[in-house]
């Protein structure tokens, strides 16, 4: 007796696309929760707004273009940058950019903390 070979692929192959379709409705119902965490998360960033810490943010942001230690690499060295350039030019190159560095990478709002941290490291 003579088995069809094609069956078990196209059993296997129902299977997945079922598998498939039900793994994506699930992944519908979790992408809908997670936009009501992120809401959530926002209003918990602004609850915190005052607490911006400029050299986690310069870890997380910029020091892959600045160096771990400011010594520069993609971007220019920020050692000794308050010394060239005032708080508001810093903080102008900051919100707008200049060169490769792209504007709004630091938040309007946190612009003058940074910029004034940026200014003191040495």
């Amino acid at each position: 007796m003579k088995r069809n070979p094609i069956i078990p692929f196209l059993l296997i192959a129902v299977f997945g696309l079922g598998l498939i379709f039900f793994l994506s409705l699930q992944g519908l119902d979790n992408s809908k929760e997670m936009a009501k965490e992120e809401k959530g998360g926002e209003q918990a960033e602004g609850e915190t707004a005052g607490a911006f810490e400029p050299e986690g943010f310069y870890k997380q942001t910029c020091a892959g273009c600045h160096g771990g230690n400011f010594e520069g690499g993609a971007g220019p060295a920020l050692k000794g940058v308050g010394g060239k350039l005032s708080k508001d030019e810093i903080k102008e190159i900051l919100t707008n950019g200049k060169g490769a560095m792209p504007p709004g990478l630091v938040p309007a709002e946190n612009a003058d903390a940074m910029a004034d941290w940026v200014s003191k490291i040495k």
